[in-house]
């Protein structure tokens, strides 16, 4: 049994002995798991990340607020998506809430702040077999597109370092 599928097994004895809220409250009091720096890891789901930089910042909670840099774009034809390294705020979600494609929000919950993931979200992941129509800005994306994602956790505001020693932690 590898450590990857032990930590899985620990996971889902959780969720049966005290639910997947227990288990999200517990897993963000252990630190993550770590991987070596490039290796693929493959989530039950079919998502997969790698890591490409990694932060030695906190990690985010579920609910918590989390302003994150990432750019994103269709594997199969190489059309991007999205690109949002170069804008002067970043963007900002709710860790584990719901806001962002289902392959992004799994991998989400493992990152801390200066982390930088590559994370390739298959089509039941991402946008699924209807895919998405363009919109204002934002291109079309077509059915059963897989989507890499280059996600960097930028900040947890509110758990800045230079705040936290300018009002307390109390």
């Amino acid at each position: 049994q590898t450590s990857l599928s032990a930590d899985l097994s620990r996971s889902n004895f959780l969720k049966n002995v005290v639910g997947a809220a227990g288990v999200a409250s517990i897993t963000t009091m252990v630190p993550s798991f770590a991987f070596a720096d490039g290796e693929e890891i493959k989530l039950p789901s079919g998502t997969t990340y790698s890591i490409v930089k990694s932060g030695d910042g906190p990690q985010g909670v579920v609910g918590e607020l989390a302003g994150i840099r990432f750019r994103a774009e269709v594997k199969q034809s190489g059309n991007k998506i999205d690109d949002i390294f170069d804008t002067p705020e970043p963007y900002y979600t709710r860790v584990g809430a719901g806001g962002l494609i289902k392959g992004v929000e799994e991998v989400l919950v493992k990152m801390r702040v200066g982390d930088r993931y590559i994370i390739t979200a298959p089509t039941n992941m991402a946008f699924g077999s209807k895919g998405r129509p363009a919109s204002a800005g934002k291109p079309r994306i077509p059915g059963d597109a897989i989507i890499i994602f280059e996600v960097e956790m930028v900040s947890l505001p509110g758990r800045e370092t230079e705040l936290i020693d300018l009002i307390g932690d109390d």
